[in-house]
């Protein structure tokens, strides 16, 4: 076997594993109004507001100095 066919192999195992990986569910919490709670706990407008917030970045907020 060429070291070629040994990392097409090796390769195609590792193809497998990573199309059968099972994750599990993560549960986000966020502060919101002085107190944490899950986001999947939030009413729609909730939910909305928070996919709408902008991070802050400070490398960002640097450039604009």
């Amino acid at each position: 076997m060429t070291e070629r066919e040994i990392l097409e192999k090796r390769l195609e195992e590792l193809r497998y594993k990573l199309e059968t990986v099972k994750g599990e569910k993560c549960e986000i919490w966020t502060r919101v109004m002085g107190y944490h709670r899950p986001v999947s706990e939030f009413n729609k407008g909730k939910k909305s507001e928070f996919k709408e917030r902008v991070y802050f970045e400070e490398s960002v907020a640097l450039k604009r100095l």
